[in-house]
């Protein structure tokens, strides 16, 4: 039987686990272009990154009749050619094997149907206790459902967990679900915890769980 753990790490995955701004212009744009459309100006492509699929396809095909087409569109896709484009964060599996152990590990994503494909193709799902995408939640992030699930699932308090994000979606959900936050490679929100690489993460967790009780 698995001893439950008293402490929990949360990941956002874009930004975070990955560096996926290729992958997501590359998809939107594809998509875009499905219906003979100009590719994502700069807003855009900021927009999509932190936002769920449904949303962004909304925001980019805004102003066209295209948008119910589009998202079915996108949940048919085979997303494996915008997996190959994501760059995994150099040092991410050595941490996740080191926290593993004593940690329970999870996920909490606005990506949609794309997660486990990621997740699997990289070799990452077997880290995980849970992973929350945005169609496991009826309000993805900045509401804090998706934090709230993981939560109740390790039977934690908010203050046994860290939220490692890197955006202000990730800032919002973690003040809204009163979890702190340790923002990575992102120092305008580093109003608790900074990381710079995943072995300066793991540090920086290890830090503010000393001052849990154990």
């Amino acid at each position: 039987m698995t001893t439950p753990k008293k402490h929990a790490v949360i990941f956002d995955c874009d930004g975070v686990m990955f560096d996926s701004r290729q992958a997501n212009i590359n998809y939107y744009n594809f998509l875009l272009a499905q219906f003979d459309l100009p590719p994502m100006d700069e807003t855009e492509i900021h927009y999509v990154h932190m936002h769920t699929a449904s949303e962004s396809v909304r925001h980019i095909f805004q102003g066209t009749p295209h948008i119910k087409d589009a998202d079915e569109f996108r949940m048919q896709m085979d997303y494996s050619p915008f997996v190959r484009d994501m760059v995994i964060e150099p040092g991410l599996k050595k941490l996740l094997r080191e926290l593993k152990p004593d940690f329970g590990l999870a996920v909490a994503t606005n990506r949609s149907n794309t997660i486990g494909e990621v997740l699997r193709v990289n070799g990452l799902d077997q880290y995980f206790d849970i992973v929350v995408s945005s169609l496991d939640v009826n309000h993805p992030k900045p509401h804090p459902e998706s934090v709230f699930k993981i939560l109740d699932f390790f039977g934690i308090a908010p203050e046994a967990c860290v939220y490692v994000g890197d955006s202000k979606v990730d800032q919002d959900t973690c003040k809204a679900a009163n979890v702190k936050l340790i923002a990575y490679k992102n120092r305008e929100l580093g109003e608790y915890y900074n990381a710079v690489s995943m072995s300066d993460l793991l540090k920086k967790i290890s830090s503010f769980l000393k001052k849990q009780p154990i």
